[in-house]
């Protein structure tokens, strides 16, 4: 944990110094593809959060001058699998998104799907000393939350304090300055394979580019994609995208838990190209143009034509309705969905005052699918984009770019985590048995 500390410590540190410098570029590693997006800080620029929505957006002041997006390689299930296809298209992406820029930009924020995230909720309570809180109280209420034994060979991703306590007065976004006898602390601890890490600070380093800090893509794609309400009063947020589908819940604008289901928009390209035996290539592009999860009586009248060239006549010239193309693509939409329902349920989900859902990533754009969700989730499900923000691109400002729009107001606007309080070289948390509790259940 000690090891982590400083390493989570060392790369903030670097992401302030990149502040202090003016330009970031943020990166998402995704299974379908990667984007960078440079940005500009400017506190002095009047126009620099104008067109942002929401408090997150007012706030970042900056500004999107560079943005690529290329087609991923080496990346599966959101973990990097061949780290030199994976290096070659972080060198493009981030090239040409200089090239746009037209400077160099030498610290890089990323955010990746995979690792298998796996969320905790801790409890910490201390006695005050001064009956006033300061930064040292919250530290020491942090250190005093027992961490769970997650395993070998995982590490901490995120540890954000989300909820304090003082006294008889709960839900305090912020307790220092106030007076009181006793501080409780409630944080949200986000695990990951620590093997996925270290491949993708491999891979990163070669790109000689320095890494300035990591977030989860089911938390940025939330704070892009869920409107301020939904973030205070509660939500889930879906990120569907090429490899993975991730899910993140948001409570009192702090994320309470995470996870990913391995299956994606691939996947349903996949069945696509089994099912109608056509190239995958040839899959993905019927999939876009032509593909639904609900059939209607004109769906059988629509025909799609199956050009091939494997040499066979009569293989070459086959034709396939809609409604069958519906057929192959439902069962494995419906199958991503039902496990999002049983992560949700896992979590607590249905526990929470306010229980909206929110569909976005590339593969949210399936026609028809927030039906579909509706009936299978059960819940209030709308189509969600990520906010706008200055200077971005008409062409990245689509579902498929939700994490990547996140990231960057996870880069100017990072909320505090556990490593951001001078905390006593011996009060690191010890792990201990001590089962992590559902605390979002009881507390809220």
């Amino acid at each position: 944990m000690n090891l982590l500390y400083q390493s989570q410590r060392a790369m903030r540190a670097k992401r302030q110094e990149a502040m202090r410098r003016g330009v970031v570029a943020v990166l998402d590693i995704g299974s379908y593809k990667t984007s960078c997006l440079v940005l500009r800080f400017d506190e002095t620029d009047p126009g620099a959060a104008a067109e942002g929505v929401g408090a997150m957006a007012g706030q970042a002041g900056f500004r999107v001058i560079g943005a690529n997006t290329t087609r991923s390689r080496g990346v599966r299930f959101g973990e990097i699998d061949t780290v030199q296809e994976t290096e070659r298209a972080i060198r493009t992406a981030v090239q040409a998104a200089q090239k746009m820029a037209q400077l160099r930009v030498d610290h890089v924020i990323v955010s990746f799907a995979g690792a298998r995230p796996r969320s905790y909720g801790l409890d910490g309570e201390i006695a005050l000393t001064t009956g006033t809180v300061h930064d040292q109280d919250v530290a020491r209420a942090l250190a005093a939350c027992d961490v769970p034994d997650f395993g070998p060979g995982r590490e901490v991703l995120h540890a954000q304090p989300v909820n304090f306590s003082l006294d008889h007065r709960t839900g305090m976004a912020d307790p220092r300055g106030h007076v009181g006898n006793r501080l409780s602390v409630d944080m949200h601890l986000l695990t990951i394979e620590a093997a996925a890490i270290e491949t993708l600070l491999h891979c990163v380093k070669r790109c000689d580019l320095e890494l300035a800090g990591l977030a989860s893509a089911p938390y940025v794609s939330g704070v892009s994609s869920l409107v301020e309400d939904e973030q205070e009063l509660g939500a889930a947020c879906i990120d569907m995208g090429g490899g993975t589908t991730s899910l993140s819940i948001f409570m009192k604008k702090h994320m309470i838990f995470a996870d990913t289901v391995r299956m994606g928009g691939d996947h349903v390209t996949a069945d696509i190209s089994q099912g109608l035996q056509i190239p995958h290539c040839d899959a993905e592009r019927i999939k876009t143009r032509f593909g639904g999860v609900i059939a209607t009586g004109m769906d059988d009248r629509e025909i799609i034509e199956l050009e091939s060239d494997t040499g066979d006549w009569h293989h070459d010239r086959r034709t396939v309705s809609r409604a069958e193309l519906i057929g192959v693509m439902r069962p494995r939409v419906e199958e991503i969905l039902e496990e999002v329902r049983a992560r949700l349920d896992a979590a607590g989900f249905d526990h929470l005052p306010s229980q909206r859902i929110v569909l976005t990533g590339g593969s949210s754009q399936i026609p028809g699918l927030d039906g579909l969700a509706s009936r299978i989730l059960g819940n209030q499900v709308r189509l969600g984009r990520p906010l706008r923000v200055q200077g971005l691109p008409q062409s990245t400002c689509g579902p498929a770019f939700s994490a990547s729009v996140g990231l960057a107001l996870f880069a100017a606007y990072p909320q505090d985590e556990w490593w951001d309080f001078e905390t006593p070289a011996d009060r690191y948390p010890a792990r201990s048995l001590k089962r992590a509790v559902k605390w979002f259940r009881d507390n809220w």
